[in-house]
């Protein structure tokens, strides 16, 4: 049975969060999930204390004072209010969310550690002080204006929304009211772990993933972040890295079978249309920014290279298929695909695959005698709200980005690596980790870039113009996957007649071998477009397996208003979390199964 966590403490001492900039104060709107909270969310306990009656309450105590008996009109208002007045004052009760930093902003003067794109460098791809104290400026006052202020360099591409995690949101924790670790230091092992591992996913992107276990670079790929022991994050088996948890994720299932998820393969139904899944993608070999001169003017926000197509279309067979299909995505596409491929009917052959995938158990329309769910707890509630979970995800993981962390992107960091080895040698020793410049891939990369070991970029531009801590695909991978695992009964229920592709994508085949859940190929999706970002080179390991976290954080607190504004009785959300922990969502709070 559930057990409920009552009456949950804030945090002893309240912190002023990092880079609080928004110009007015958080905690007097909406606060966050800080202090115990916090903690027991970490641990998968994910603690509220139940909240007070809101509509009956607030009427009655509102309709006392009236002069004339109540309306029906009346009541109702007075009960809205009553609803909003205490999801707002249960999220203030949260107390403050602090948000810790790496410190790189403030160790280095150069600020070598952190984003600086489209803004001036000097020869070595340092950020010009001025530039940088422009944006620094502006995320201090919170203002407008200063942001309209900031320094670019002449024809630098513009920043990309900075005043996005300003904004407020109606409805879950507000932007500033979760929080994330802060992401591995410059100077550390992790992150020169996590660059080896980008340097082997740029390497490996024309090589299909199906063949992973016959590859030869697959295997130094092992053998290289093994050499990094427990600071290379990564999933392992026994302790080691194998060419089965290689470039994968810890969440349940994502190990399981083939690398992409079966969402990604199926056929789609979209309403009496239908998705044939063949994607557009680019050629072998088509990298960017190899050379320092290019990788610098990409620093400074031009755009030198241009993209090459392979000219047909095929189902995803490779690191390079699944950067071309993150790079110009919709923000929940993948997760609205699933959606359609579970809410629709198996027997509709002639409009796609649907799975007809049967509702979460705590769906209060589940086993009604009289009523289905529609507007509420039905099939155009299912969709809407998986995809309205996406843009307030991405006010939360905005915030992150600017506010707090700015983190460098992996393009940078490998100009720092070109910098030290090729164009003034020694100039941040004591920087960069030591266990980097053993990896066997420097080579490797040396010789396939004809000179230098920068990371070979999949697009031509490189990565956004917006930090690299948190990931904006990721944050909404985690927000989306959340949702459908809390609206569908997924866990241990069987993908019925899974599929591979042929080896050069052309069609897709029956898939023989472990058995594959739709819950482990929803963990698996979130997974392969928060890694396919990765495999891009814009994004990090540690990026994408914070944000699907953060992602699900944004979720649940949205899953928490949803279960108290509706009229039906008792409904509730169970699902397992990314890192597997049980989670049911009621009206009276976020609970631990036990």
């Amino acid at each position: 049975m559930p057990t409920p966590q009552k009456d949950l403490p804030t945090s002893s001492t309240e912190q002023t969060p990092e880079a609080d900039s928004s110009g007015v104060s958080r905690r007097k709107f909406l606060g966050g999930l800080g202090g115990a909270a916090a903690a027991a969310m970490a641990s998968g306990v994910l603690g509220a204390a139940a909240l007070e009656p809101a509509a009956q309450a607030a009427a009655a105590a509102g309709l006392a004072s009236e002069a004339h008996p109540p309306s029906p009109a009346n009541l109702r208002r007075k009960a809205c209010w009553g609803v909003r007045k205490n999801m707002a004052d249960y999220w203030f009760d949260q107390g403050l969310v602090a948000h810790p930093v790496n410190g790189d902003e403030a160790r280095y003067g150069s600020k070598i550690g952190n984003y600086s794109k489209s803004m001036r460098h000097n020869a070595f791809g340092e950020v010009d002080p001025d530039d940088y104290d422009s944006l620094l400026k502006a995320i201090a006052s919170g203002k407008a204006a200063d942001y309209d202020a900031m320094s670019l360099a002449p024809g630098a591409r513009k920043q990309t929304n900075p005043q996005c995690g300003l904004a407020f949101d109606m409805e879950g924790a507000d932007s500033q009211g979760v929080a994330v670790p802060p992401p591995p230091a410059l100077a550390s092992k992790e992150i020169a772990g996590e660059m080896v591992e980008l340097y082997w996913m740029s390497l490996l992107r024309d090589t299909n993933f199906l063949d992973y276990g016959s590859s030869p670079a697959a295997a130094e790929a092992v053998a290289d972040l093994n050499a990094f022991g427990a600071d290379f994050k990564g999933p392992k088996r026994n302790g080691k890295v194998t060419v089965q948890t290689l470039f994968r994720d810890i969440a349940p299932g994502t190990g399981v079978g083939p690398y992409i998820s079966q969402f990604m393969w199926l056929n789609t139904p979209f309403g009496v249309e239908y998705v044939e899944r063949k994607m557009w993608t680019l050629a072998a070999g088509s990298d960017h920014m190899q050379n320092f001169g290019e990788w610098l003017a990409v620093q400074t926000g031009t755009v030198p290279g241009t993209q090459q197509f392979l000219g047909q279309r095929r189902y995803v067979v490779n690191g390079r298929d699944l950067a071309a299909w993150v790079h110009v995505d919709v923000l929940f596409q993948a997760y609205f695909n699933a959606c359609l491929i579970l809410i629709s009917p198996p027997d509709s052959s002639d409009i796609g695959g649907g799975i007809g995938c049967p509702l979460n158990p705590g769906n209060p329309y589940l086993h009604n005698p009289t009523q289905d769910g529609f507007g509420t707890y039905g099939p155009p509630a299912i969709k809407a709200l998986m995809c309205e979970v996406a843009s307030r995800a991405l006010k939360a993981t905005w915030h992150k980005k600017w506010q707090v962390h700015r983190r460098l992107r992996p393009e940078a960091f490998g100009g720092r690596v070109e910098v030290q080895l090729n164009q003034d040698k020694g100039r941040y020793d004591g920087v960069l980790h030591p266990s980097l410049f053993d990896a066997k891939v420097l080579d490797r990369i040396e010789s396939y870039n004809r000179g230098s070991v920068l990371l070979p970029m999949a697009f031509p531009e490189g990565s956004p113009t917006h930090p690299s801590y948190t990931a904006g695909h990721a944050t909404v991978a985690g927000a989306c996957v959340t949702i459908l695992k809390a609206l569908f009964d997924t866990e241990n229920r069987p993908i019925p007649h899974p599929v591979v592709p042929t080896a050069d994508g052309s069609a897709l085949v029956p898939y023989t071998g472990p058995a594959l859940t739709l819950e482990g190929e929803l963990n698996k999706l979130a997974s392969n477009i928060a890694t396919g970002r990765n495999i891009a080179g814009v994004h990090w390991r540690s990026d994408a397996y914070e944000s699907m976290r953060l992602g699900q954080k944004v979720a649940i607190s949205i899953l928490q208003e949803q279960s108290k504004i509706h009229n039906e009785a008792n409904p509730y959300y169970i699902f397992r979390g990314f890192d597997g922990e049980r989670i049911v969502v009621r009206a009276g709070g976020v609970f631990n199964s036990v």
